[in-house]
Formats: C-alpha cells, sequence, structure tokens
C-alpha cells in the first residue's frame, strides 16, 4: 500500500472539471480503477513523495507524540480511535500536515482500521506501532497510547545520547585531520630543511620520512572514510526510517558490538509487545505474529516467525520460545513454564535484562569510540617523535626549525 496523487477530469454540466486527488491503494492499476469507479477520466498518476520539511516534521518526536496525544483525548469523548483520527485529520488547517496525513486520510476512507492508518503515514517505528497494535487487540489503544509516548521518548532520549557520543567522536576526527593535513606539511617539510649531507644517513632519513609521510597520508584517509561512512549511516537510518531492512542497516549489524546492542533493543521492544498482548487476552499465536512486525532486526523478527511456526505444529509455548538467539539464562527461564499466565511476566523480565543490557553495551560502544580515538592520536603524533628519536633529532631543535622556517 502507498500513495498516489491523481490529476482526474470529470464531465459536468457546466463543463470538464480537473481536480487532484489522493489515494492510498498498492498499485496504479488499482488507482485507475477506482477513478473509473467513480466517473472520472484519469490524466495523470505519480506516486506521492514527502518533501524534505514533510519528511522532517513527520519523523518528529513532536510531530508523533502531539498526534497520539490527539487521538487519546479525542477518544476519551467519541470513545471510538478511529473517529478521533478521522475527527483530526479534518480538522487540520496546515497544507503541510494535511499532505503527511493524506495516507491515513484514505485509509481510515476506504474503511480499514486505526492502526493500518498510523502504518499508513510510515513515521512511526516498528516497535511503537506494535505497542498500539497490542492495546488495540485487546480493545485498550487509549490506555497503550501512553506506553508508546513513553517508548517514543526514551528512544528519543537514546538518539540524543548517540547523537551526543558521535558529535563528540566526530569533533576529534575533525580536529585530527585538520590538524594532521594542515601540520604535515610543516613537518615533513622541517624534516627535509634538516636533512644530514651524508650520503649513508640520508638515504636512511629519506626512507624515515617516507614511512612517516605513508603513515599519515594512512590515518587521514582512515579518518576521512570513518567520518564518511558514520555521516552516510546516520543520514541512511534517518531517510529509512520505518524500513525493515536495508543495505546500510545490515552492513551496520555486522558490526559486532553494535549489531548485538540493536539485536537488544529489538528484543526489549517485541517482548514487551507481546507481554501487552497477552495480558489484553490476544490469542498466542496473533501475539507471536505481530511482535515479529515490533522490530526491524531480521535476527529478532525470524525468532517470533519460528516460534509461531513451531507452537502451529503442536509443540509446547515453553520449546517453542526456548530457541537462540536468547541465552542461556533466557532460555532457562522459558524452559520453566508451566501456566500460560506466566509468560507475560517471564517476558517482562527478559525485556528488562535486555534494556539493562542495552545500556551497558552502549556505555561500552562510547568508551571503545574513545579509547579508539586515543588510540589514532597515539599513532598521529608518536610516529612523527618516533621519527625524530630514529633520527637522532632533538624535539626542540626540530621546532626551532620550524619557527625558523615559519618566520
Amino acid at each position: 500500500m502507498q500513495q498516489w496523487v491523481a490529476e482526474i477530469a470529470y464531465e459536468t454540466i457546466s463543463g470538464t472539471k480537473k481536480e487532484k486527488e489522493s489515494f492510498y491503494l498498492p498499485s496504479e492499476e488499482d488507482v485507475r480503477a477506482a477513478i473509473i469507479k467513480k466517473g472520472g477520466y484519469v490524466l495523470s498518476i505519480r506516486e506521492h513523495t514527502r518533501s524534505p520539511l514533510e519528511r522532517l516534521l513527520a519523523r518528529s518526536t513532536w510531530w508523533q507524540v502531539q498526534l497520539l496525544r490527539g487521538i487519546q483525548f479525542r477518544a476519551s469523548a467519541v470513545s471510538s480511535p478511529g473517529v478521533a483520527f478521522w475527527k483530526i485529520i479534518e480538522a487540520e488547517t496546515s497544507p503541510t500536515r494535511q499532505n503527511i496525513l493524506a495516507p491515513a486520510r484514505e485509509a481510515l476512507s476506504r474503511g480499514l482500521g486505526v492502526i493500518d492508518a498510523l502504518k499508513a503515514l510510515r513515521i512511526f517505528d516498528h516497535g511503537t506501532l506494535a505497542i498500539l497494535a497490542a492495546s488495540e487487540k485487546s480493545n485498550k489503544l487509549t490506555e497503550g497510547i501512553p506506553h508508546a509516548i513513553h517508548s517514543i521518548t526514551q528512544k528519543k532520549k537514546n538518539q540524543r545520547a548517540i547523537m551526543g557520543t558521535m558529535g563528540w567522536l566526530g569533533f576529534d576526527v575533525f580536529t585530527i585531520v585538520t590538524s594532521l593535513a594542515a601540520g604535515k606539511d610543516m613537518v615533513l617539510g622541517g624534516f627535509g630543511s634538516n636533512a644530514p649531507t651524508e650520503p649513508d644517513k640520508l638515504e636512511q632519513y629519506n626512507r624515515v620520512v617516507a614511512n612517516l609521510g605513508l603513515t599519515w597520508d594512512i590515518l587521514i584517509w582512515i579518518a576521512y572514510a570513518t567520518a564518511g561512512f558514520m555521516g552516510w549511516a546516520i543520514f541512511s537510518f534517518f531517510i529509512n526510517k520505518g524500513k525493515t531492512d536495508w543495505p546500510t542497516a545490515r552492513v551496520v549489524r555486522k558490526i559486532p558490538l553494535i549489531g548485538a546492542y540493536l539485536r537488544d533493543l529489538g528484543f526489549t521492544d517485541s517482548m514487551v509487545a507481546c507481554a501487552r498482548m497477552l495480558r489484553g487476552s490476544v490469542p498466542i499465536g496473533d501475539a507471536l505474529e505481530q511482535s515479529s512486525e515490533a522490530t526491524t532486526s531480521p535476527e529478532v523478527a525470524q525468532y517470533w516467525r519460528t516460534a509461531n511456526a513451531e507452537l502451529e505444529r503442536g509443540i509446547g509455548l515453553g520449546a517453542a520460545l526456548d530457541r537462540e538467539p536468547l541465552s542461556r539464562s533466557e532460555r532457562m527461564e522459558l524452559a520453566t513454564l508451566s501456566d500460560l499466565d506466566q509468560v507475560a511476566t517471564i517476558l517482562e523480565s527478559i525485556a528488562e535484562m535486555r534494556a539493562q543490557a542495552a545500556k551497558t553495551k552502549h556505555s561500552l560502544i562510547v568508551w571503545i569510540a574513545f579509547a579508539l580515538t586515543g588510540v589514532f592520536l597515539v599513532l598521529a603524533f608518536g610516529s612523527a617523535i618516533y621519527a625524530l628519536t630514529v633520527m637522532n633529532m632533538s624535539l626542540d631543535g626540530m621546532m626551532g626549525g620550524l619557527m625558523g622556517g615559519a618566520l
């Protein structure tokens, strides 16, 4: 399902009228069929693309929280979240927000539910949608919205922490690169102006200077590549927010510690959603299927799908859930299941442990990044000091030569 914008001609008593209408349908052929059914003539059909401003607003935490709060408050008055959402869309006067809400309007007008309408917006992550879907299945959507808002704000805090760390490290890398790039010619030029005159020493001198220049070139290009990858990864995750998988995400998940961190977050979101559904008396099969959609991690999603398939084969729930990539302690908890009422409690316990593990891994990632930055500095400036010692030159003499050359 996606949004289409069609230019349509209608025959009226006063002549032909042209209008632009939005449709939320699977394919262009479905749009044509809908227009013909309405008695119109297709002039053009194009897939709707949001402007950069619309994408920025739609994916902001503030916008998402305000939308959910609006549904919650209106639903308490009209008793139906779907009607509440429709009233919010109808009351919107900003053209930019109307354009953002157009897919939801189309979904609701075709009789789809409020969760389908929220999915049509493509602004919420899978974990948030899973919490809302779990609450909706148990007919407690208004009660689940505060939990979804808490999930959004908590993830925003995590993102700020990560972005703050990335920003600081990026500043460090930028400072190092600019220092190396600016100082390379000065330092190597200083070495050149102090070259020995003896042929045997000159050969060794030139070899050491060449190795130093190569070392600095390698460090500079490593820093450039690291900064480029970090920038591309941040941009890619922002642009592809809401998707389940894409090439950059697969590359990032292969980084050992970061991949484990993302997997822990995926289990935290999906297990909280599953526990909420079970407490709301949602059938276990539906709960497992919905939990697979609560995460963007393919490994976690496959865990829930495999467990559901095993359950459909007649295997007990404890045995179906007792599998990789859960840890040994988590699997031991699930293996002791004797009552279905215990499942939600155990899943919440595992989600809490995974959340704590994710925090630990995040701290470890930060410290490793700082340590690597320190190693980079040591390699950069230590190589220059080592070259000085190899060539029996004093640092004071070198700096004096540089300052004299500068003057």
